[in-house]
């Protein structure tokens, strides 16, 4: 992995939690998560497989690594973006993911885009 002269991937993070399929009386929260990742770079990339780190209130932590999102691997020219929603289940109403994606160059170079922490929480948990 290397750091990439004009490579620039931009993610944003949406979230919501899943009331109807979600049960709190045996600790089962459901969240969905849509995520925009956004080629702001110069360079075409490919997603190649991700990695997150999933942290409930409780500090159990669910690892999570594979090819692609949602069964693909976007290429990304310039400018172009790729958007898929995707869901966790947590035993708390309340817990954070982070992450990344492993990219690769049109010239075979690869390198790492972050996926900053974002928060799940049911509404009106988090003030």
């Amino acid at each position: 992995m290397s750091e990439i002269d004009n490579a620039q991937i931009d993610i944003n993070v949406v979230t919501d939690y899943i009331a109807e399929q979600s049960d709190p009386t045996v600790d089962r929260y459901v969240f969905a998560y849509t995520i925009t990742i956004n080629n702001s770079g110069e360079i075409p990339a490919k997603l190649l497989n991700r990695h997150w780190l999933i942290t409930d209130a409780n500090g159990k932590v669910q690892e999570v690594r594979g090819e692609g999102v949602v069964g693909e691997q976007p290429h990304l020219n310039p400018g172009e973006f790729f958007e898929y929603t995707s869901g966790a289940v947590l035993e708390t109403p309340v817990g954070i993911m982070e992450g990344e994606y492993e990219m690769v160059t049109d010239e075979g170079d690869t390198f790492l885009a972050p996926i900053d922490r974002f928060s799940l929480a049911i509404p009106r948990t988090l003030h």
